[in-house]
C-alpha cells in the first residue's frame, strides 16, 4: 500500500469524525500541536501531511498505522487472485466514504471464485486511484423493495467503486449503481441528464427520482460505484 493511500484514508477518517460531531479542526490542532491552518488545508486537500505529522494525528486519534491499511493487509502479503477473491462486506457509510477499508470497518468477508471480477473494466469519472476497488454491502428489506425482484431482502451487493461514470457501462443498457441519496446509499438504474441524475426503480410502486447536482459539482459525485454482482438469499 502506498503512502498516498494511507494519507487519503486518514483524511477521510478525520472528516467522518468531524461530521459525526466527535471532533473539530481546533481540537485536532491543539491535540497534535499542528497549526490549525495546516490541519484545515490538509482536510481540504490543499496540502499533505509529513510522516511525522501523520504520526501526531494518529496518536491524537488513538489509531495505529494498521487502521489505515486495507482489510487484506491483516493476512500479510496476498497475491492479486487471493485479494480479489475476498471482498469485504462493509456498512453503507463506509461504502460511500472510506477510500480504504481498514480492518475495524469489515463486517464480514464475501468469498468469490477467482477471476469473477478481475476482468471488469474501470470507468472512473472522478479520481478513485486511492480507493479500494471492490466492496460489498447488505441490503435491508426496506432498501430492496424498489428493486425487487432483482434485489431481495438480505441480498449482498458487490460494488465496483472504480466505475463511477454516469455513462452506460454497456451501450444501450442502463447501469445498475450504488448512489449517494442524501446520507443514504440506494441501488438504482441510472442515467444522466445534463446536471441531473435519474434514478429508476424496477418496482412500479416506487417513483422515478431525480438528483440535481449543486453549482460547481458534477452528477458523478452521486455515484458510489457500479453494481457488478447481486447475491440473493435462497
Amino acid at each position: 500500500m502506498k503512502f498516498i493511500h494511507m494519507h487519503e484514508s486518514l483524511r477521510q477518517k478525520i472528516l467522518r469524525k468531524i461530521g459525526d460531531g466527535g471532533l473539530t479542526v481546533t481540537i485536532l490542532a491543539r491535540q497534535t500541536g499542528l497549526a490549525q491552518a495546516h490541519v484545515s488545508n490538509f482536510l481540504r486537500e490543499k496540502r499533505r501531511l509529513s510522516r511525522n505529522a501523520m504520526d501526531l494525528v494518529l496518536n491524537a486519534l488513538s489509531m495505529e498505522a494498521e487502521d489505515l491499511l486495507p482489510s487484506s493487509a491483516r493476512h500479510g502479503s496476498m497475491s492479486v487472485e487471493e485479494e480479489m477473491s475476498a471482498v469485504p462486506v462493509v456498512s453503507h457509510s463506509s461504502a460511500l466514504s472510506d477510500p480504504v477499508i481498514h480492518p475495524s470497518a469489515v463486517l464480514a468477508t464475501m468469498p468469490l471464485p477467482v477471476g469473477a471480477i478481475q476482468s471488469l473494466r474501470t470507468r472512473k469519472a472522478t479520481n478513485r486511484s486511492a480507493w479500494q476497488r471492490f466492496i460489498a454491502v447488505r441490503i435491508s428489506s426496506e432498501e430492496a423493495l424498489p428493486m425487487e425482484p432483482l434485489i431481495l431482502p438480505g441480498a449482498l451487493v458487490v460494488i465496483d467503486r472504480h466505475c463511477n461514470s454516469p455513462v452506460s457501462y454497456r451501450l444501450g443498457r442502463p447501469s445498475l449503481c450504488a448512489v449517494r441519496h442524501g446520507a443514504h446509499l440506494s441501488i438504482r438504474y441510472i442515467e444522466s441528464l445534463d446536471d441531473k441524475l435519474v434514478l429508476r426503480p424496477i418496482n412500479f410502486a416506487f417513483p422515478i427520482e431525480i438528483l440535481q447536482s449543486e453549482p460547481g459539482r458534477r452528477v458523478q459525485e452521486f455515484i458510489a460505484g457500479r453494481v457488478v454482482l447481486v447475491l440473493n438469499r435462497t
